[in-house]
């Protein structure tokens, strides 16, 4: 495994959280630099932790939790996705005033976001293992890792910067689309971890 393979399997990785950090961005048009840092930090973290975790707690743990993985990113970013749909539909159902409030991402939310788009990290963590038994590994499975946040980090922040200024432009719709895109996310992370 060659540091060119490392930063593709980061660049795949990185593709939930880049797609969840423009929906915040959109969800949040107001957000100020300091926090589109700190989301795209979050996941670059995750990223970075989440393979160290599969890679220390070795093939036994990893191999139960791979089964579950898909699921639970379901799970999580489909409640997400679902109450903010909800949420939404339930201010028009109540015709607030029609001043649309802009929402802000709180950090619950944002580390729940950060796992799930991370979850499937855990068995890049067992790659390594694999890889480092047979000389494969250009460095130490910690350092690929960092290799992966930092990919994440260099991709996610841009986006939640676009996300932003497509989200000003969204207004009212921001809130359900972002919903939208958050369960499609969870639905393609099932599908995949199904029938991969």
């Amino acid at each position: 495994m060659a540091i060119w393979e490392i930063i593709l399997i980061g660049v795949a990785l990185a593709m939930d959280a880049v797609a969840v950090g423009m929906t915040d961005g959109m969800l949040e048009p107001e957000m100020k630099s300091g926090k589109s840092f700190l989301v795209a930090g979050a996941f670059a973290f995750f990223q970075f932790f989440m393979p160290v975790l599969g890679y220390y707690a070795g093939i036994a743990f990893s191999e139960f939790f791979g089964r579950i993985a898909p699921w639970l990113s379901f799970v999580l970013l489909a409640f997400i996705g679902g109450k903010m749909i909800f949420d939404c539909c339930m201010e028009r159902k109540k015709g607030k005033d029609g001043i649309e409030k802009p929402r802000k991402l709180g950090a619950g939310k944002l580390l729940l976001q950060a796992v799930a788009t991370s979850i499937d990290a855990l068995a890049v963590g067992v790659t390594f293992i694999a890889a480092e038994a047979s000389r494969g590994l250009p460095m130490h499975a910690v350092f690929c890792a960092l290799l992966i946040g930092a990919v994440t980090f260099l991709l996610s922040l841009p986006a939640v910067f676009l996300g932003k200024r497509v989200g000003d432009k969204l207004k009212g719709k921001a809130e359900i689309l972002g919903g939208v895109i958050l369960i499609a996310i969870g639905l393609k992370i099932l599908l995949e971890g199904i029938f991969a």
